[in-house]
């Protein structure tokens, strides 16, 4: 067999009954930057290494991304740290919701927002 017995074929096959199928857009999902994701796992090793946290879930939404926090794996979260870019302009894209609901803080860096969780002990006398 030639080169020319090869492609004649080829070239003739499916012409005219061929559908070009375009792959689906892929969907937009707010995701956190590496910097972002960096800040919120210094947090989270250092909670880790002191034995308050135990395991975290990730998860990118259409609308917003959010780092989850457990105690426990199969407990519902203590934490949450989500990004809205909506909100970026008004109340500030992050904020630290408690597993209540309640929004602990939010604001428009992610670093001063982390620091509600990241306060350190204080000694209580007697």
């Amino acid at each position: 067999m030639s080169e020319g017995d090869i492609a004649e074929p080829l070239r003739g096959a499916g012409q005219g009954s061929a559908h070009i199928v375009p792959f689906p857009a892929a969907q937009k999902r707010v995701s956190f930057d590496r910097v972002e994701l960096q800040t919120i796992l210094n947090l989270y090793g250092r909670k880790v290494a002191e034995g308050e946290w135990r395991d975290y879930a990730i998860d990118f939404l259409a609308d917003k991304a959010v780092f989850s926090i457990y105690r426990r794996t199969s407990e519902v979260p203590l934490y949450r740290i989500e990004k809205h870019p909506k909100l970026a302009k008004k109340q500030g894209a992050y904020s630290v919701i408690v597993s209540t609901g309640l929004i602990l803080k939010r604001g428009h860096e992610l670093g001063r927002v982390l620091n509600v969780l990241d306060k350190p002990l204080k000694v209580v006398s007697n």
